[in-house]
């Protein structure tokens, strides 16, 4: 191993932008278990597969059904 190293000639790294951050969601069981047998099916990792269909809702500006009943 060298005592130095010379970075004058390094670049930035060009997917830096792409980068993911990790952060927790509760989700039912049942929309994993949808996602797991996509996944299967895909040969995607599951949790790729909902980055992906998320992302896919974001640039397309979906907003989700929502409705509020009172109880």
């Amino acid at each position: 191993m060298k005592r130095e190293y010379d970075f004058s000639a390094s670049r930035k790294n060009p997917y830096l932008r792409k980068l993911k951050r990790q952060i927790s969601i509760r989700i039912d069981e049942a929309t994993i278990e949808y996602f797991r047998k996509l996944a299967e099916s895909s040969g995607i990792p599951y949790q790729q597969l909902m980055n992906m269909y998320l992302a896919d809702c974001a640039t397309r500006k979906l907003r989700p059904a929502t409705t509020w009943t009172s109880r």
